[in-house]
């Protein structure tokens, strides 16, 4: 499975992001630490700088190996009932990485989606899922977070803004969607990619500026 992924390759460093294909991708999970805790969704969206390709969404909800947490379950809804029935990871498998095979993955805020994703990987096939990623909160972090406007705006006693994924959105004008929903973060990822490439950055921004 794993060297069928591997054997569609990404786009190369210098591509420029205009002609990146790319999929967006967003996981609720039973808690942060990925030792610990699960994966019980995933929302997945193809998209270009053009286009997010709706049709081709995918969202499923997994069955954890992990029992559900109270605290999770008020973010993300997703009950006892819901995962009753519903498959284990290793059984949606096959169709995430044929999805994400030779795609860009973004994310909002990597540390979730690399490592939940990895963990479940090396738990069910016994080996790591590298693989490069964009981040749209790391680009919002480097404009609000890292500039010397926004090191100004902290010394002079200013609170840093917000990059989360609403915030964020917010900034560009884009609409709020209701958070927490794993197929609607993806989407809402894409769209904040989207813009933030119009407004800040470029078509002709290579990839490797842009991945980590």
């Amino acid at each position: 499975m794993l060297r069928a992924y591997y054997a569609t390759p990404l786009p190369a460093p210098e591509t420029p992001i205009a002609e990146a294909p790319m999929v967006a991708m967003d996981m609720e999970t039973t808690g942060l630490d990925p030792d610990q805790h699960a994966i019980v969704s995933i929302g997945l969206v193809p998209f270009t700088l053009d286009r997010i390709r709706l049709a081709e969404r995918r969202h499923w909800v997994v069955h954890p190996p992990r029992a559900l947490e109270d605290l999770s379950v008020t973010f993300h809804h997703i009950t006892h009932s819901d995962i009753e029935n519903a498959p284990d990871l290793g059984e949606i498998l096959p169709e995430l990485l044929a999805t994400m095979a030779g795609r860009v993955p973004v994310v909002h805020y990597h540390r979730i989606e690399r490592r939940f994703l990895n963990a479940a990987v090396v738990a069910r096939l016994g080996e790591d899922l590298f693989f490069p990623l964009i981040d749209t909160m790391v680009l919002e972090a480097k404009r609000h977070r890292l500039s010397w406007r926004a090191r100004l705006r902290q010394r002079l006693g200013h609170d840093p803004l917000s990059i989360r994924l609403g915030d964020s959105r917010e900034r560009y004008h884009l609409p709020a969607y209701q958070a927490h929903s794993a197929l609607v973060d993806a989407i809402a990822t894409a769209e904040l990619l989207q813009a933030q490439i119009r407004h800040r950055l470029g078509p002709e921004t290579p990839l490797g500026e842009l991945w980590c």
